[in-house]
């Protein structure tokens, strides 16, 4: 008799407790809302299609190649440093060239850089390819003082022709500035990261807490994804900085490439995207703080006082969009 009374209530407590283990329409609805306002980030980027094993490889050599500065004392990862847990940034408010004089703008992460629509600040070099071309040439970066000087230190080199024949196996003249761009951009195009918010998206509704999901409301019930939106969350547009309210700057942006006077102080929306990993902020680096940098583009840009309590709590979601590979 006890048996028969307490078996189906045994299998009722059994069967509350797995309904407890689901997650709440609230979260079902802010992962539906996370899907169709940001996206999870596919695997890969595109054109690694037609990326070639041997393509990579040199590539990568070319990244930590010290010999396409005038000095030998610079590669592409020393302001995009992506060993160990770096994040594709140097940490630097400005960097450093070869010959210790520092650029205008703070060097954005190489991280996921393939998917945004255009690469530097201002927009300048339409994919990774044209972007590779710049700083080897640019004389407060790597210095080189032309492409035939570059071409001459690969083909001098002991293992450079090879690799080269081997990456472009049906090209007469593999050694070229192009295919050596063309190579860098093949490696960086392996540069896709994988965050906690992406696993949100894609059904994991454990992956982030539930302080971190109301940190996720307050991004967009602050307007946040105006500008930052689509699965970048940013690097898809142009915004002027300062808005609302002016952000003092002498920098130009991108009336600098288009000399149009309606594109001054307009820039390349940053990706947040490991944004807890790459400080300094903003084109300048002026800001070194992620906190500051909430609260300052909810002024500049959305006319916003934003609380220490909301800012915080933004934060808290901006955390969730870091490369699982490069947190402890």
């Amino acid at each position: 008799m006890l048996k028969q009374i307490f078996t189906p209530f045994l299998l009722s407590l059994l069967f509350l407790s797995f309904a407890n283990c689901g997650p709440s329409q609230e979260t079902k609805d802010l992962q539906v809302k996370a899907k169709q306002i940001i996206g999870a980030l596919p695997a890969k980027m595109p054109g690694s299609e037609n990326d070639t094993e041997e393509l990579i490889s040199l590539g990568k050599k070319l990244y930590f190649e010290k010999k396409l500065s005038l000095n030998e004392t610079q590669s592409c990862n020393s302001c995009h440093n992506i060993e160990g847990k770096a994040a594709g940034v140097d940490n630097l408010s400005t960097s450093p060239g070869a010959f210790g004089k520092n650029g205008d703008r703070n060097s954005p992460t190489v991280l996921n850089a393939g998917f945004h629509f255009v690469q530097f600040w201002d927009g300048r070099a339409a994919d990774l390819k044209a972007q590779a071309k710049g700083p080897i040439l640019n004389p407060v970066e790597m210095a080189m003082p032309s492409e035939k000087e570059v071409l001459k230190r690969m083909n001098e080199d002991a293992d450079y022709p090879g690799l080269f024949a081997k990456a472009f196996p049906n090209e007469k003249t593999p050694v070229t500035y192009e295919n050596l761009a063309g190579a860098i951009a093949a490696f960086e195009r392996t540069f896709v990261t994988s965050s906690r918010f992406d696993d949100f998206i894609n059904g994991d509704h454990k992956s982030i807490s539930k302080e971190e999901q109301e940190g996720f409301k307050s991004f967009l019930a602050a307007g946040c994804t105006s500008c930052h939106s689509g699965n970048l969350l940013g690097g898809n547009s142009y915004r002027k900085i300062g808005q609302v309210n002016e952000y003092k700057t002498a920098d130009l942006g991108l009336y600098n490439v288009t000399k149009k006077v309606e594109d001054k102080f307009f820039f390349k929306v940053p990706s947040l995207r490991n944004i807890a990993l790459t400080g300094p902020y903003f084109h300048d680096g002026a800001v070194q703080t992620l906190e500051e940098a909430v609260k300052k583009m909810a002024f500049h840009q959305l006319g916003l006082d934003l609380s220490d309590e909301e800012t915080k709590k933004i934060v808290l979601f901006l955390g969730t969009l870091s490369d699982k590979s490069r947190v402890d």
